[in-house]
């Protein structure tokens, strides 16, 4: 049966699930070029999609924003069109083995802190910040990162007088416990600063692999958002942080020193993770830890194609490979634990970034700030921390080392 929305777009096979709504992959009939569809039954209980329409239509021209090509509501369903992107971070963290290397962590870091930043310019605060709702581009933009899923943003203050929402306490928990702000699991209604927690605990999340209050078990939900919450604030950032380089520690200390409506000093997190990097000599080049996964397993298929081309006759038949031929055939790994078989379950890969086999760089490096021209290098003097806002000077950043909701 051929499906449409919009009379121009034909829904395909299902893709993924967002927090009100499934999404499917869709066809411009006319042009025949990808697009994402979300669905939402008529019937739901408490209809999102229209709402989030509206929030990507206020963001909308951000870097990293993906654009509304249409929204409407066909039979039984609410839809709305939505540029096509890549997998997601969660994903790809999943294709490496869960865990990301240092370089990567901060080269994320960089361009989350960037997307934040915008949406809370534009009134708007996200409230469910996680790995699973930031999706890497394809194509030209594959090294871009998007923000997606707005169904629980909300706006924390006025557009025309910038006049802050009103602090209140007995909220209910909105967004993903896992990383989750500790106000927002005290209640309190959550405004920048939990965005900007939220993110901490994503990347500290990617350096270890796993947060210190995963996996714990209650007879309840209630019950185990308050382990959770329990663990947290019982978990010093510095234990939390605790093998990897101080910045993270003071990230997060920062955030959770901010007042409720205090106005977050963006350019001050971001020159923190950027002097590291500088100071790492790592390159600003775009190639994360899957862009060489990938180019490593190409080049493995390429080694096993030759070799088995080498041990074929004209006829076609195989030879019987000697024992020099046996000992030099590459091992292969078990279908289930081979990053190709998870690569398998992801709707795209990123493009390979230039200059794949190099990683590191004269400390001098500068940051470009457009992820789709890796050649605009030029340097970025972030501004000086907000006056009024006090920074935490428990920790001194580190020396050079080896890393091996409901709508309102």
């Amino acid at each position: 049966m051929d499906l449409r929305v919009g009379n121009k777009y034909r829904i395909g096979r299902k893709i993924g699930s967002g927090s009100f709504g499934d999404i499917y992959l869709g066809t411009n009939v006319i042009n025949g070029e990808e697009v994402a569809i979300k669905l939402e039954s008529v019937k739901a209980k408490h209809p999102q999609l229209e709402y989030e329409a509206k929030v990507y239509k206020a963001l909308s021209g951000g870097v990293g924003i993906p654009f509304v090509r249409w929204y409407g509501t066909e039979c039984d369903y609410h839809a709305m069109v939505i540029d096509l992107l890549g997998p997601s971070l969660e994903d790809l963290f999943n294709f490496c083995k869960r865990k990301f290397s240092l370089k990567t962590v901060l080269l994320l870091a960089d361009q989350m802190l960037s997307r934040i930043e915008y949406i809370h310019s534009k009134n708007f605060i996200h409230r469910d910040i996680k790995p699973d709702n930031f999706l890497m581009g394809i194509g030209k933009r594959g090294n871009q990162v998007n923000v997606i899923d707005f169904g629980l943003a909300k706006k924390y203050r006025d557009p025309r007088t910038h006049l802050h929402i009103p602090y209140r306490e007995n909220k209910n928990l909105t967004g993903t416990a896992r990383y989750a702000s500790i106000n927002t699991h005290l209640g309190v209604e959550q405004s920048r600063r939990d965005d900007l927690e939220s993110l901490g605990y994503v990347l500290m999340y990617f350096c270890r692999g796993s947060l210190p209050w995963q996996g714990l078990k209650a007879a309840t939900k209630k019950q185990k958002y308050d382990r959770i919450m329990e663990k947290k604030m019982t978990t010093p950032t510095e234990l939390l942080c605790r093998t990897f380089p101080s910045e993270f520690a003071i990230y997060l200390n920062y955030t959770r020193s901010l007042r409720f409506d205090d106005k977050p000093d963006y350019s001050y997190l971001r020159k923190l993770f950027r002097d590291l990097f500088v100071r790492e000599g790592f390159q600003y080049d775009y190639v994360f830890d899957w862009t060489v996964l990938k180019v490593d397993k190409e080049s493995l298929q390429g080694q096993q194609l030759l070799m088995h081309k080498s041990v074929v006759k004209k006829d076609g038949f195989p030879e019987q490979p000697n024992q020099s031929q046996v000992q030099n055939q590459p091992v292969t790994k078990k279908d289930e634990e081979d990053p190709e078989a998870q690569a398998a379950q992801l709707r795209r890969y990123p493009v390979v970034a230039p200059g794949a086999s190099s990683s590191r760089v004269n400390p001098s490096a500068t940051i470009p700030t457009d992820p789709t021209n890796i050649s605009s290098f030029r340097r970025s003097t972030p501004a000086k921390p907000t006056s009024g806002i006090q920074k935490p000077k428990v920790l001194q950043p580190s020396s050079s080392r080896n890393i091996s909701p409901t709508n309102p």
